[in-house]
């Protein structure tokens, strides 16, 4: 594997691996109802916006095409606000065990999104690889203790945002790779994140101005911190950073990461155990995964 292949990997690995401890807090978030979906995206997006504009002064000056203007607005309303908003909303309204489901769909979604998009071909390698790790994953969530006192039934509406995060995510990964490529990831995410923060506003303003903060219990706060820091500014650093290097495809294979985070921290804290049926869903994972990066149109 070329080196810079090797570091686009492990960026997305490393995004997605936040990601999964992002699901964790989420429902957290969610089930507290300290703030709504709509303002924990604005605050989300107010965070990550700053850190990227920050960081953009100790760049150099990069301007953006006037042609390219209206498809990086296009980007991040495909990209950011439908995934996250959907997503935020899904927590607040599906089983835990229905989310997880329905997130294995994002790199099937992603391999056609490919296809069409970036003229990707869907190899047999590729396809046999996206079914062997669909089948992991799903052994693994159906094999795995979730958390009781959550939402015990999905309601139509959360399948709904789940299908469309699933479809956005895949669009974004799959139409936008060389619009991507022909800008730094900083200057990429600055304008990403603020046009997502404008597309927000209208709908938070009045929710920003007038929730109490302080009276946010504080494991909730740092929860929140989370979210804005890691599974925002960096993991959205990290994401189009590996876009450059690696496959569509490839990209949305680290999907099959969050469940096995899941499973890896409910095992650490005495939530869960390890069996023969997790060791195997993971290994089917990564089978799949390999057999993916084997296909020629994944080079």
């Amino acid at each position: 594997m070329k080196h810079d292949q090797l570091l686009g990997h492990l960026a997305v690995a490393g995004a997605y691996t936040i990601f999964g401890l992002n699901i964790v807090f989420c429902k957290d978030i969610a089930n507290a109802e300290a703030v709504s979906p709509m303002l924990l995206f604005t605050l989300r997006a107010i965070g990550a916006a700053t850190l990227f504009w920050l960081l953009s002064l100790f760049q150099p000056k990069e301007p953006i095409a006037r042609g390219d203007i209206g498809l990086i607005m296009l980007a991040s309303f495909v990209g950011l606000f439908v995934p996250q908003l959907t997503f935020l909303k899904a927590m607040t309204l599906s089983a835990t065990i229905d989310a997880s489901v329905m997130h294995t769909l994002s790199p099937i979604f992603t391999m056609f999104f490919a296809f069409f998009f970036a003229k990707e071909p869907i190899t047999w390698k590729k396809a046999l690889g996206v079914a062997i790790s669909f089948g992991g994953v799903l052994l693994l969530i159906f094999n795995s203790v979730h958390a009781e006192g959550g939402i015990e039934h999905t309601a139509p509406l959360g399948f709904v945002m789940l299908v469309l995060n699933s479809l956005s995510f895949a669009l974004y990964l799959g139409a936008f790779r060389k619009l991507i490529s022909r800008y730094s990831v900083v200057t990429f995410m600055k304008w990403t994140f603020l046009f997502s923060l404008i597309l927000s506003l209208p709908f938070s303003a009045r929710e920003l101005v007038s929730t109490d903060f302080a009276a946010i219990p504080h494991n909730v706060l740092w929860e929140i911190a989370y979210l804005i820091f890691f599974a925002t500014f960096v993991a959205y650093f990290l994401i189009p950073y590996g876009q450059k290097r690696i496959r569509p495809t490839l990209v949305s294979m680290y999907t099959y990461l969050q469940p096995i985070i899941a499973a890896v921290v409910s095992i650490i804290a005495g939530l869960d155990a390890l069996t023969w049926q997790k060791l195997l869903a993971t290994l089917l994972v990564f089978a799949g995964v390999a057999l993916v990066m084997r296909s020629r149109a994944a080079a």
